[in-house]
């Protein structure tokens, strides 16, 4: 006699089954995996791995946005994952529709941050190799990051001035934090330089969202504050201060409907014609 399972046995199996089909890499109608896919690259010798999502309708025809995500200091490691479990990686599982771009994960490694000497080369590496593997727009190159990748925002616009379209650093700061001082500064500066001018004057006219709690216990709000006040004036940009979220504004952040807009109606002027 043939026996069949009970239904709400059958019903979890199915329910598990499609929860991880849903974050599973699937074939695109062209042959292009997509979903997160893993990736790696050699860096100072090393094997690094990293992963990067890829929407479900992307095609070859067509050249596509970018976003660089930086991760906080919870998800360094080596393993290439876990950057994408907290901060960005949540709120495009639970949103992909908003965001129709390819988005790169590197990860920085245990025992470095992303403002030590040379680990924005590390996320560099990762961000040019996908723009070319997946049709980038480089019009269109988006750079975002939470936490210790706050700091890292500042630090990749810097090294390499008006090469993103658009900035957004969440939970950041310029200073390295009483909470965690081993972190290096956002930005070099000269004795006696303001941190702060200088860090206006280096981003320029590049657009610029910053996020932060205004009761953040581990990043103080201060510096952002002191951040909006040397960038006042200008259209591009925008200083939103939470509440209700402590250290983790990107909750709020990515969230918004009307942040994913504001960023994809970002781009860089085209090239003059020669």
């Amino acid at each position: 006699m043939r026996r069949y399972a009970k239904a709400p046995l059958l019903l979890s199996f199915l329910a598990a089954a499609a929860a991880l089909w849903a974050f599973a890499p699937v074939l695109a109608l062209g042959g292009q995996d997509t979903g997160f896919l893993p990736r790696s690259l050699s860096f100072r010798g090393e094997v690094r791995r990293y992963e990067v999502y890829v929407p479900a309708d992307w095609t070859p025809d067509k050249k596509w946005p970018v976003i660089l995500f930086l991760n906080g200091t919870g998800e360094r490691g080596s393993d290439g994952v876990a950057e994408t479990t907290s901060g960005f990686g949540p709120a495009l599982k639970a949103h992909p529709e908003r965001f129709p771009a390819v988005v790169v994960f590197p990860q920085c490694p245990g025992g470095y941050w992303w403002t030590s000497p040379g680990m924005t080369g590390l996320a560099m590496k990762a961000l040019k190799k996908e723009i070319k593997e997946f049709h980038g727009d480089k019009r269109r190159i988006y750079l975002t990051g939470i936490s210790m990748g706050g700091y890292g925002v500042w630090r990749m616009a810097v090294d390499h001035p008006g090469f993103f379209a658009a900035l957004t650093p969440i939970s950041g700061a310029v200073h390295s934090p009483a909470s965690i001082p081993e972190i290096p500064p956002a930005i070099d500066l000269l004795p006696g330089q303001d941190p702060f001018a200088a860090l206006a004057e280096k981003i320029g006219a590049t657009p610029v969202w910053v996020f932060h709690d205004a009761d953040d216990p581990l990043v103080s709000v201060a510096d952002d504050r002191r951040i909006a006040a040397a960038f006042a004036g200008r259209p591009a940009f925008h200083y939103t201060e939470l509440t209700g979220y402590g250290h983790l504004a990107w909750l709020g952040a990515y969230a918004d409907a009307a942040w994913a807009r504001w960023l994809f109606a970002q781009q860089k002027p085209a090239a003059p014609a020669r």
